[in-house]
């Protein structure tokens, strides 16, 4: 059989990955096929396989680029300058929200026990720990390194569930439907990262903890 035009030049690795994850974002995981891919992709039906051995290897490589870009994101936010001092809480959760409206076929994949390939994949796994040890970083912002490592972890999926919960329903639409307009959506998602963030600081300072300085 002969390669597709598209085969013969560019990287086909990519032109798949970006083809499921552009299923995902239309249609959702549960329609993602070897098959579909293959002709988004505009390559061959046997060419996704000789990159990835069946759905679960395209779903754990989304999840590994997926965290591996949201760890690049928390780590852009405390060096590029842009980290509000007196609200790192506040720049954590809107790097997070950020993130998910841009990447959101990786957003829903990522956090899927039944998807991700965290448990299967160790190089996605890896990724994973890497996001999460940059969550951390951004709560040390807060609470500080010598913070008790259980009061850091709380603070953490604390901040964690709020982005992600927030995220979710800006993405699948409950918030917007609530609120009638993307405007009044985007504002109340503004609204509530200001209140989430107000919450840990006070909550930091009621324990006694104090911000790492960089």
């Amino acid at each position: 059989m002969k390669p597709a035009p598209q085969e013969q030049h560019g990287d086909v690795r990519r032109l798949v990955l970006d083809a499921a994850i552009s299923i995902i974002e239309s249609d959702g995981a549960e329609s993602l096929s070897m098959r579909e891919v293959a002709r988004r992709a505009g390559v061959s039906h046997q060419a996704p396989y000789h990159y990835f051995k069946d759905r679960s290897g395209i779903f754990a490589a989304i999840s590994q680029e997926g965290f591996t870009a949201l760890a690049k994101v928390f780590q852009q936010v405390q060096t590029d300058g842009t980290l509000d001092i007196e609200s790192p809480a506040k720049a954590g959760l809107t790097a997070y929200l950020r993130f998910a409206r841009e990447h959101v076929g990786h957003f829903r994949v990522m956090f899927r026990g039944d998807l991700s390939g965290l448990s299967t994949h160790p190089e996605a796994k890896e990724c994973a720990e890497e996001a999460f040890s940059e969550l951390l970083n951004m709560v040390a912002r807060t609470i500080g390194h010598s913070a008790d490592p259980q009061d850091a972890l709380t603070f953490a999926f604390m901040m964690w569930s709020q982005a992600h919960g927030l995220a979710t329903l800006f993405l699948d639409g409950p918030l917007e439907g609530k609120l009638g307009s993307l405007a009044d959506a985007e504002k109340q998602v503004d609204a509530v990262i200001h209140l989430a963030s107000h919450m840990l600081s006070l909550e930091a300072r009621d324990l006694g903890l104090v911000p790492t300085q960089y």
